[in-house]
């Protein structure tokens, strides 16, 4: 590193904490199939991307339709799915906003069968407070295998 470049920001402790619980509570109102209230943990311009998706869904309407279309597939086979985060970095950008990075692993398991891990993904999030709560404005994510 040169003297000219800056080192990241460090998340204090209580940051750290405030965005692991934010993706906690995030992923089990999908996981249990809470679209809407899921999808209002997007800003309402927010974008959620991804390499296995053709195009990303802009804005809390579309991003609640494209959840809903995935979550009623799954239940319809009978497939439960849960998503496992962790490594989460994360790096404040000023008071309000923060980058954070995770891995993202998407269990899959059949209604009387074995669970097995379906995907790996690099989940890449930025988190803008409004009001007091965390909220995704941009989550970019990436499949391993394509």
């Amino acid at each position: 590193m040169t003297a000219t470049e800056q080192v990241p920001a460090t998340a204090t402790a209580e940051l750290y904490f405030q965005v692991q619980q934010f993706l906690a509570s995030q992923m089990q109102l999908l996981d249990s199939g809470r679209v809407a209230e899921w999808a209002a943990t997007f800003t309402e311009d927010g974008v959620f991307a991804a390499n296995a998706h053709p195009e990303p869904a802009a804005g809390r309407v579309a991003i609640t339709a494209a959840a809903q279309a995935a979550t009623d597939a799954y239940a319809a086979k009978g497939i439960q799915r849960r998503h496992w985060l962790g490594m989460v970095t994360v790096e404040p950008r000023d008071e309000n906003t923060a980058a954070v990075r995770s891995y993202a692993v998407v269990i899959e398991t059949p209604k009387g069968g074995q669970a097995a891990i379906r995907v790996s993904t690099l989940c890449e999030d930025l988190l803008v407070r409004e009001s007091g709560h965390w909220l995704v404005q941009h989550r970019q994510v990436t499949r391993d295998d394509l």
